[in-house]
């Protein structure tokens, strides 16, 4: 049920837009509150943007959104929400991070993050101990470097403190949650048939972030070996070992593998290690030989060479690129 003296006075939402922020989660988290609006036929909502220099910010895809507010002066609002897209972790959020901290002590306005937001969340120190969503391109990172926060794979987290999506179509997700918590069920199913969205998510929905999920593959069997692969990149088992877990022999194991990734259990695990390798090499400080270990390989020589085997590069050469080219477009996928 909707709380009927919410409608008397219009929610002001602000997103503070960091450089590089990703423009489809923008889109997501602004156009359902402008339907909601016309739907209704009231300003159930209002927003603005704001930016470090109060005039333009820049999203990943070039374009350029004017900006209302400067960081130091974002206005009372009953929601914050802080968007960031690619290249946040190379960049000064000090002036941000003040204001957001001074706005959390002296005020009751919600503040969130969409998209890689959770990173300055964190660096406020508001999710030690909380739940956390965030794109999964930042997952491995996110977990190496802030091991205090309890990162979860949903699409969304609603019911804490700190509100936090990870990106993309999941920002809708979370802005439907809002509107039906604000407004009631039939708004917010009104305002998804209105985007022609019929996969609305809840917030226990994780990311698909595996092969078999994005390719639709859902032999339950080979679904648990890759989820105990995942569970144990640094102390990686052998494929005897997982068919064992999940109650079918070494050769079922192979045969799976083969007829649904055309690959072994043993190089689909390596795959993984190294994809995770990679992704600490480009998005944090750690060392070579620190990677080599959190992804379970005891000698870092064996693991350069795995590594330029299979990405064509040396992790020395991969590290060094990281000032020089953007990783990908994690935000807008």
């Amino acid at each position: 049920m909707s709380d009927p003296t919410k409608a008397d006075k219009p929610q002001h939402f602000v997103f503070a837009l960091v450089e590089d922020f990703s423009h489809m989660a923008f889109s997501c988290a602004v156009d359902p509150l402008r339907i909601a609006n016309l739907i209704s036929g009231r300003d159930l909502y209002t927003w603005s943007f704001a930016s470090l220099d109060g005039e333009t910010v820049t999203s990943s895809n070039t374009s350029v959104t004017l900006t209302h507010h400067r960081f130091q002066e974002i206005p009372a609002c009953e929601r914050l929400f802080v968007l960031s897209g690619i290249n946040m972790q190379r960049m000064d959020h000090s002036v941000l991070l003040n204001a957001l901290r001074r706005i959390d002590r002296t005020s009751e306005t919600k503040i969130g993050a969409l998209c890689s937001g959770a990173y300055i969340l964190v660096l406020a120190g508001f999710l030690n101990g909380r739940k956390a969503a965030i794109h999964w391109d930042y997952h491995d990172s996110f977990q190496e470097n802030f091991p205090e926060v309890n990162l979860v794979r949903n699409v969304f987290v609603g019911d804490e403190k700190y509100t936090t999506a990870s990106g993309g179509t999941a920002t809708a997700d979370l802005m439907l949650h809002l509107i039906e918590r604000d407004h009631g069920y039939d708004l917010s199913v009104a305002v998804a048939d209105q985007m022609v969205y019929n996969a609305v998510r809840d917030a226990t929905s994780e990311q698909k972030v595996s092969l078999q999920s994005r390719s639709g593959m859902r032999n339950k069997h080979l679904a648990r070996a890759i989820e105990l692969m995942r569970d144990t990149l640094e102390d990686p088992i052998s494929p005897a070992v997982i068919a064992r877990e999940i109650g079918i022999s070494t050769r079922q194991l192979e045969r799976l593998f083969g007829k649904y990734l055309n690959t072994s259990p043993k190089k689909y695990f390596l795959e993984m290690r190294l994809d995770r390798a990679r992704h600490l090499l480009l998005q944090t400080e750690m060392s070579i030989v620190d990677v080599a270990m959190a992804c379970g390989f005891q000698s870092p020589g064996h693991f350069s060479r795995v590594y330029r085997i299979n990405f064509g590069v040396t992790p020395m050469l991969q590290k060094s690129r990281l000032g020089s080219k953007t990783i990908n477009q994690a935000c807008d996928p």
